[in-house]
């Protein structure tokens, strides 16, 4: 498997894959290939944080991180993760978080947020956001929001987590 940024020529299939992913998950609404599309031509969007994982000749999985702020500091939210079925449960997710998290460390960003599962996330590292300073917007569970410290020279944070405008949230 290869991890690698995403070029403009992928964008066709990170839209199927990210609509198939999430076309059977709990929690989903059924947007997030629409809100990838948004995202990129935002003002949040960090083209070196937006992955994919290659195997056997195709595209099998995404991940995107774009900026947002979290009591006057810049902080990162993962969303979407996206692995395409029949690739699911194989590692794909952590290896593309994993280095999602080498290259934001290497751009100097210091946190990453994500709402999630608390199942699967805490695997990564994730733990509650509000354990680091970061509180949930108004309509998110707390219990759903987590953060990691990507580095350890990062000063605290402390705020509410303020998502780009393309999410909808704020």
């Amino acid at each position: 498997m290869l991890i690698r940024q995403e070029r403009a020529e992928d964008r066709g299939q990170v839209y199927e894959l990210i609509k198939a992913a999430f076309a059977g998950a709990e929690h989903a609404d059924g947007n997030e290939q629409d809100l990838v599309n948004a995202l990129r031509v935002g003002e949040a969007f960090i083209p070196q944080l937006s992955l994919v994982a290659e195997a056997e000749g195709g595209i099998v999985g995404h991940i995107l991180f774009t900026k947002a702020a979290a009591g006057g500091a810049e902080v990162l939210v993962l969303a979407p993760l996206s692995v395409r079925p029949g690739w699911q449960r194989q590692g794909i997710g952590s290896a593309l978080m994993a280095e999602g998290h080498k290259r934001a460390r290497e751009l100097g960003y210091g946190y990453s947020t994500v709402l999630g599962s608390t199942d699967y996330y805490p695997r990564a590292g994730y733990v509650p956001a509000q354990e680091l300073g970061i509180a949930a917007p108004a309509g998110i569970p707390a219990e759903n929001l987590m953060a990691i410290k990507l580095r350890g020279d990062a000063p605290p944070v402390e705020g509410t987590l303020v998502y780009a405008g393309e999410f909808g949230v704020n």
